[in-house]
C-alpha cells in the first residue's frame, strides 16, 4: 500500500481535466461498453408446431444462441408431424470473425487507454522528452481511430445478418412439416437484440472519440508547430543569451583604432606638480617649463 500510495502523491491527476486526457478517460469507458454488450450476449426465440396429429406437436420450440454467433452450430429439434418422429435442423450462418473482431478492437483499445492514462498521470515529462511519445501515441491513436470504422462497419452489417438468420419466421420455413397446409407454425418469441444494437452504437462512439483524440494528441507533437511554420530545428536556434558576454559585447571594436582625430587614452595618468609642470603618463620623463623663460 505505501508504494501505492507513494504513486498516488507523486501522479498529475490534473491531466484527466484536459482534453488529452479527459478523451482518454472517455475511450477507456466505452471500449468496455462496446466489448461487453456483445461478446456477453446470449439470445433465444421461440416457435411452435401444431401438427394435424396434435400428440405429435411441439408449441415450445426453444433455440438458443450466443456470441461468437456460430449459427450453422446452433441446432434444435422439430416435429416432422409424421409419426412421432423429429429432424435436427441447424440455423445458417457464420457471423464470427465480424463479431469477434469487433470484440478484440474493443479489448485493445481498452488496454491502450488504461496504459495512456498512467503514462500521463505518472511520466508525463518523460513522454514529452524527446518528442517520441506524442508521436507514436498520434500513430497508435490513428490506427485504432481507422480500427474501430472498419470493426463497426463489419459488426454492424454482421449484426444484420445474425437478425435476418435468426428471425423466427425465416427459421421456420426450414421445417418440412411447416410446408404442410394442415399443420400449423408460428412465432411466440423474437430474439431481444437490444443489446447487440446497444453494441454498435458504441462502436460509433469509440469511432468518434478516437478520431476527435487525434487532434489533441497532435497538439502536442512538433508536427504542429511544423505545419504553422514556426518549427525552429536544434542546429538554426539562435544562441542563448549568456553567449552574448563571450562574443558580443566583451569584445574590442574594431572600428576603434582606424577612426581620425583625436582618441583619448583613459587609462593615462597626468596632472599638474606644485612647479607648475604637467606631468603625463609616458615612459618619458617629465619636462619642467618653469624656468626657461
Amino acid at each position: 500500500m505505501d508504494v501505492v500510495n507513494q504513486l498516488v502523491a507523486q501522479g498529475q491527476f490534473t491531466v484527466i481535466k484536459q482534453p488529452l486526457g479527459f478523451i482518454k478517460a472517455l475511450q477507456w469507458i466505452f471500449a468496455i461498453f462496446a466489448f461487453s454488450t456483445c461478446g456477453s450476449y446470449s439470445g433465444m426465440f421461440k416457435m411452435s408446431v401444431e401438427c394435424s396429429n396434435r400428440s405429435e406437436s411441439d408449441l415450445g420450440i426453444e433455440v438458443e444462441f450466443e456470441y461468437p454467433f456460430r449459427l450453422h452450430q446452433v441446432y434444435f429439434d422439430a416435429p416432422t408431424c409424421k409419426g412421432g418422429d423429429k429432424e435436427r435442423l441447424f440455423l445458417v450462418g457464420d457471423y464470427s470473425s465480424s463479431a469477434e473482431f469487433f470484440v478484440t478492437i474493443g479489448v485493445f483499445s481498452f488496454l491502450y487507454s488504461m496504459a495512456a492514462l498512467a503514462v500521463y498521470c505518472f511520466i508525463l515529462e518523460k513522454y514529452r522528452e524527446n518528442n517520441k511519445g506524442p508521436q507514436i501515441d498520434f500513430v497508435v491513436t490513428a490506427v485504432f481511430a481507422f480500427m474501430w470504422l472498419v470493426s463497426s462497419c463489419a459488426w454492424a452489417k454482421g449484426l444484420s445478418d445474425v437478425k435476418t438468420a435468426t428471425d423466427p419466421e425465416r427459421v421456420i420455413t426450414l421445417i418440412q412439416a411447416c410446408e404442410e397446409r394442415e399443420n400449423k407454425c408460428r412465432e411466440i418469441h423474437d430474439p431481444k437484440v437490444s443489446g447487440l444494437n446497444t453494441s454498435v452504437a458504441f462502436g460509433f462512439i469509440n469511432l468518434i472519440l478516437w478520431i476527435g483524440n487525434l487532434w489533441f494528441v497532435f497538439k502536442e507533437t512538433s508536427w504542429k508547430a511544423a505545419f504553422a511554420g514556426t518549427y525552429v530545428p536544434s542546429q538554426e536556434k539562435q544562441p542563448a543569451p549568456d553567449s552574448y558576454a563571450q562574443e558580443g559585447y566583451g569584445q574590442q571594436d574594431p572600428y576603434a583604432g582606424s577612426q581620425g582625430g583625436y582618441q583619448p587614452d583613459y587609462g593615462q595618468q597626468g596632472g599638474y606638480n606644485e612647479d607648475g609642470g604637467y606631468n603625463q603618463g609616458y615612459d618619458q620623463q617629465p619636462t619642467s617649463y618653469s624656468n626657461q623663460m
